[in-house]
């Protein structure tokens, strides 16, 4: 039996602010000069002054089409006595950009010349000397500076250089980056997987970002989790590139090379920095070049790398590391944070009611889509517990200012109608971007009464009425302006595994022995159903393996039957038939959106609801499967 190496623990638990000090006072890229074609320069960073070859204009040229004349021959124009001027003796006509031709020092436009015949013009101003002429190096003058040294490329710059004559410009040579991915579950890309194989992606991202700041960036095939492959692999790429990136093994895992392998080569400078996500960062140096290993989830991957890899590249370029705007905004939630460790949390913002909302995202390390979806970052200090729900933050955006602006905030119950809605309106206006928290039905209502969000998605089933959310919102939202508009009827059932090989009919198969159920968040109004469905069949939730295993939206749901972790989820058809699954009907609800008053009455929510009630969007819809939008765009309620 093959015995585990002992577990490397963190070296330290270092502050951003230093492992970032200690990280640029020790290493550096090397910055070499390169001459590349000036038209295809853009983007790269000048490694001198350059200064221009060439005047341009490089000769007295005219700014206009008509006709070159003398000045001193046309003095006597008036309106009340025109003067009459002869080809080749007083005018030569001219086009933009032609030469003005030898003796002539003024040019007359063509809109104010009256042709007496093809030889003769008439003309009722004098010309001013000079008049529609543009003098040698109006634009640039020979050995002028046209650009200073360290100064990225736009496109603009191009013009100014090869008008100036230069072909050819000196720029400094992007870094090369080795990106190294490890692990003996990462495969390339692919439309179907096995169990226990992970795509390896991170690297494609690395490579964009590295692209981005002015690197060049070259990836290797994954290496698995062996020590000497690893050790082997990195030697080469310290051969061959200015840069090593490591992907996972950062950690202090049994199978987590990086660290041990980085220090038989070299020296770490930091294992560790007290950011969530984020934390196993490596730092280190090897053959006089830095190495960075970057923990294998993407998240904490994608923030490491903008900590300590794009300041390495922009000071190597000579360039100001880009500030983000920063908004103040009100947390949708509250948001509890660990004493001692700087948090980043990924959130969407909106403006509603004249306020800046910020929502958290998932704050999973590996949920790619939380930076996807995100539209900020709220920094929790190491000082801070977090924010209550309501509580003033800052938010450093990642966005345009403007584009937030326009985020229409939807909350509530998941759909993927919701989804549909989101592109239609999109395609309609590119401005228009929904933005949504999946916080259940309940979340939806809290939210509006508190005006955080536009509108909410609601399924809420009144047990004593049988009514659907009309119940709820004059209870919970008595005295806000509101409407509620419907969406779709659609069927909730129980989602299983093809064939349902468990039987699963009722609630009261849920307490059977070994059966594995996946729930939605507490709030939803799936959760709402199963409730008041174990009640009617006399089960306790206690009873029910999996009751506390909360998923936030359908498809997650669905995901977790598909993966086999749970043999049944209460759901609606169209995730069991994006996964493949079958669907056992239990009920069919009514979808509807609550909106905001303002909103509702607003361009933006009008928008919203002719796309609601649209033929082609409800066909869409009900393609889906399991949707019947006959009733789409009716308003129920309004207050």
């Amino acid at each position: 039996m093959v015995k585990k190496r002992e577990r490397t623990l963190y070296l330290e638990d270092v502050p951003l602010e230093e492992a970032q000090r200690r990280w640029l006072e020790a290493v550096s890229l090397p910055a070499r000069v390169e001459e590349v074609p000036t038209a295809e320069a853009a983007g790269r960073v000048t490694a001198a002054p350059v200064f221009a070859r060439l005047s341009s204009p490089a000769y007295p040229s005219s700014a206009m089409d008509g006709v070159a004349v003398r000045a001193a021959d046309t003095f006597d124009a008036r309106e009340t006595r025109p003067v009459r001027l002869r080809r080749g003796t007083h005018f030569v006509e001219v086009d933009t950009g032609d030469p003005l031709p030898e003796g002539f020092d003024a040019v007359i436009m063509a809109e104010e010349l009256h042709w007496i015949d093809p030889d003769t013009v008439e003309i009722l101003e004098p010309a001013r000397p000079w008049q529609h002429v543009r003098p040698v190096g109006e634009d640039i003058v020979a050995a002028e500076l046209i650009l200073p040294d360290r100064h990225r490329l736009r496109p603009v710059d191009l013009g100014a250089l090869l008008a100036g004559g230069i072909l050819r410009v000196p720029v400094l040579a992007r870094p090369t980056a080795a990106i190294l991915p490890t692990g003996d579950e990462l495969v390339e890309p692919r439309e179907s997987l096995e169990r226990g194989e992970i795509v390896e992606f991170n690297s494609a991202v690395f490579a964009a970002f590295l692209r981005e700041w002015g690197a060049e960036p070259v990836r290797f095939p994954p290496t698995p989790d062996d020590p000497e492959a690893l050790r082997r692999r990195l030697e080469e790429a310290l051969d061959g590139f200015d840069l090593v990136l490591l992907n996972a093994g950062s950690s202090a895992g049994s199978e987590d090379y990086s660290e041990e392998v980085l220090r038989s080569l070299g020296e770490v400078l930091v294992h560790g920095v007290a950011t969530r996500p984020g934390k196993p960062v490596l730092l280190g140096r090897a053959r006089g070049k830095p190495v960075v290993g970057l923990p294998g989830y993407p998240v904490s991957a994608y923030l490491a790398l903008e900590w300590f890899v794009r300041p390495l590249i922009a000071r190597t370029l000579g360039q100001p590391l880009p500030r983000r705007p920063r908004v103040r905004a009100v947390a949708g939630r509250r948001i509890v944070s660990p004493m001692g460790t700087r948090d980043f949390v990924r959130v969407t913002v909106g403006s509603v009611g004249g306020r800046l909302v910020a929502q958290p995202l998932s704050r999973e390390a590996g949920v790619t889509m939380s930076l996807v979806r995100a539209d900020g970052l709220l920094v929790i200090p190491p000082e801070s517990q977090g924010y209550e729900q309501g509580e003033e933050v800052e938010v450093e955006l990642l966005r345009d200012p403007a584009e937030v602006e326009q985020n229409v905030v939807v909350t509530g119950s998941h759909d993927m109608a919701l989804d549909l809605l989101a592109g239609e309106l999109r395609r309609i206006d590119p401005s228009l971007r929904l933005v949504s928290a999946h916080a259940g039905s309940m979340g939806a209502i809290f939210a509006l009464r508190r005006r955080e969000a536009h509108f909410g998605g609601l399924h809420l089933l009144d047990p004593e009425s049988g009514e659907y959310n009309v119940p709820y919102v004059r209870k919970y939202l008595a005295g806000v302006p509101l409407a509620l508009v419907h969406l779709t009827y659609r069927s909730q059932g129980w989602i299983v595994a093809p064939g349902n090989p468990l039987g699963i009919r009722g609630a009261e198969d849920l307490a059977r022995p070994g059966v594995r159920f996946v729930n939605r968040q507490r709030g939803a109004g799936t959760r709402l159903l199963l409730d008041q469905m174990l009640a009617r069949a006399g089960v306790e939730p206690s009873a029910v393996q999996g009751y506390e295993r909360e998923e936030t939206t359908h498809l997650g749901v669905a995901a977790s039957v598909a993966a086999g972790t749970a043999d049944v989820g209460l759901g609606v058809l169209s995730a069991a038939r994006a996964m493949g699954l079958d669907f056992v009907p239990v009920a069919e609800e009514r979808y509807d959106l609550c909106f905001a008053r303002d909103f509702y009455e607003s361009p933006r929510g009008r928008l919203v609801l002719s796309v609601v009630a649209s033929p082609d969007f409800r066909r869409r819809v009900e393609s889906l499967g399991g949707y019947d939008c006959r009733d789409a765009g009716t308003v129920w309620y309004e207050q």
